[in-house]
């Protein structure tokens, strides 16, 4: 079965976009893979259509920070993700695509408003402790947010962050978090009938590319800065959240 081109064209940069970011620069900027494919085809179908290629890249990834995480945290976020699931489910059984279109590009938009708030010091993220309880509530953002459009990057760097890790404690159960969070989405998202024949055709296509960009953005970690590739992450999630939310209410 041939894949449609137009599909493909978008698709493929796509892909190589959230392997180079996963590979290379953490997770938080891959999820711009999701509004964009959502500009080509329904946008229930490309959360599926990225999860399994996600879940590729945490492969690839995962081996590099192996037991180099903060298990409390991990296992309060993972926790915690499953209410967020949950809602996530009922609400993919009672929205049209259009809802998932707006959610979808507004989360995109709040992504790149938080970053830069982050960024320029509007934002500041107190220090505290370990706290499950806190780590409870940021899963369940993660959770509902990841299901939604495999953006749960903010509420689990805002509750890593405060504990005052180091780049690797970070990164490593930033990395675990996923993994396990992709893994409890797939059984809800074949059930959901997310998961269709057509996906599963384009999956095996786009592998290839996610590998790329997973090669690339470990090579990219050492040559290309941080600066550039975000801000173009940026501007990517601007346009596409915007278009969306047009598409929605228009």
């Amino acid at each position: 079965m041939w894949p449609d081109p137009w599909v493909m064209a978008v698709a493929v940069p796509a892909v190589i976009f959230a392997g180079v970011s996963k590979g290379g620069f953490g997770s938080g900027a891959a999820f711009a893979a999701a509004p964009i494919l959502a500009l080509a085809i329904d946008p229930r179908m490309a959360v599926g259509l990225m999860l399994p290629l996600l879940m590729l890249i945490d492969v690839f990834t995962l081996r590099s920070f192996w037991k180099q995480w903060h298990g409390p945290s991990a296992l309060a976020l993972c926790l915690g993700s499953l209410p967020g699931i949950g809602l996530a489910i009922w609400l993919f059984q009672v929205a049209n695509a259009d809802t998932f279109r707006l959610l979808i590009g507004a989360i995109a938009i709040a992504f790149v408003i938080y970053q830069l708030a982050r960024s320029r010091g509007w934002l500041k993220i107190p220090d505290r402790p370990y706290d499950p309880v806190a780590g409870g509530i940021a899963g369940a953002v993660a959770g509902f947010t990841s299901f939604i459009s495999h953006a749960g990057g903010p509420p689990v760097a805002a509750f890593l962050l405060a504990q005052g890790m180091g780049k690797t404690t970070y990164q490593a159960t930033s990395v675990i978090v996923f993994w396990a969070i992709n893994l409890l989405k797939f059984i809800p998202y074949a059930a959901l009938g997310i998961f269709t024949r057509e996906t599963i055709v384009l999956d095996l296509w786009l592998a290839p590319a996610a590998i790329l960009g997973a090669w690339l953005g470990v090579k990219a970690h050492h040559v290309v800065p941080e600066r550039p590739f975000f801000a173009l992450t940026y501007v990517l999630l601007l346009l596409t959240g915007g278009k969306l939310i047009w598409d929605a209410l228009t």
